[in-house]
């Protein structure tokens, strides 16, 4: 395979951006990969494991492996991308493309705005957000594996300002990666994201953090199976991330949230009543979604 980007910088070597490196490198689309990062140690595990050829921490000097980047690729926390953005781009290849990873696109947008303020607008043309629909619990470099993008949605988002050539470059570097690839607009995309993404989070860490705080706790997860496993599986997410993505989509995320309690106090007066019923009912056509979405999906 022909070499799709030729030097990638990653910022935030962990399971997002670390997955993107290795899914370039194993089909041979990438010239090399640098990562830079908060931790020597997570930089080390992903020098160990093939992940990046070279790796910094950010308090170190990192800012000539910029000048000749074709790619750089914000995997961070998303309340991160400003102040990032802000070191990299005077040091940064004026015909770099600029991409982010973020589960937030509007505060995003706004950030890379800010950043952007002071640069020609050819620059800021060549800002492509995008968010790869892609993940598992685990986080940091050694969690990465190539095939994570594999027939997974990534979410391209660019704006009416950005260049067709940036956003195609990075098309076509998810597609490399063995994703499927969407065009949204970031408004549409966060709306659509907190139900189907943001609220399940916090439903999951809710509901283990609820268990925690109990006397009884460790007599509740001891008894616990696999219904409690699958559901809250995402729990186990890193904390400072969903801490950003719940924040930045905070008014999606609140209606969302009023929407699903609606749903709860429906449940709750169908069982104070007896009504076996309506909540057969409702459970019957959330069964038949759940069964229909996953048919579609195995298609």
């Amino acid at each position: 395979m022909q070499t799709v980007v030729k030097k990638l910088i990653v910022f935030g070597v962990g399971l997002i951006g670390g997955s993107c490196a290795l899914a370039l490198k194993a089909r041979g689309a990438v010239g090399e990969v640098v990562g830079i990062g908060r931790t020597r140690a997570n930089l080390d595990d992903a020098l160990r494991g093939g992940v990046v050829d070279r790796a910094y921490t950010l308090d170190e000097d990192w800012t000539h492996e910029l000048r000749d980047a074709d790619v750089v690729l914000l995997a961070t926390p998303v309340a991160q991308i400003e102040g990032l953005l802000k070191r990299l781009l005077p040091v940064a290849a004026k015909n770099a493309v600029i991409t982010d990873a973020g589960s937030t696109k509007q505060d995003v947008v706004a950030a890379a705005r800010s950043a952007y303020s002071t640069c020609p607008s050819a620059v800021f043309a060549r800002f492509v957000p995008a968010h790869p629909i892609a993940g598992t619990e685990h986080s940091g470099a050694a969690a990465a594996f190539a095939t994570l993008y594999e027939n997974k949605h990534v979410i391209v988002a660019p704006l009416k300002e950005t260049d067709a050539d940036a956003a195609q470059k990075i098309v076509a570097m998810w597609q490399t990666c063995g994703a499927r690839t969407l065009t949204m607009l970031p408004e549409q995309h966060d709306r659509i994201f907190a139900a189907v993404s943001h609220l399940p989070h916090l439903l999951a860490f809710a509901l283990v953090a609820e268990l925690a705080g109990r006397p009884e706790a460790e007599t509740f997860f001891l008894h616990a199976g696999s219904g409690f496993r699958d559901f809250t599986r995402i729990a186990g997410s890193s904390p400072e991330m969903w801490r950003d993505i719940a924040l930045a989509n905070r008014e999606a995320l609140l209606n969302e949230l009023d929407r699903y309690q609606a749903q709860l106090n429906a449940m709750r007066a169908e069982l104070e009543r007896s009504d076996g019923a309506a909540l057969e009912e409702r459970m019957k056509r959330a069964s038949n979604a759940r069964r229909k979405w996953e048919k579609g999906r195995a298609g």
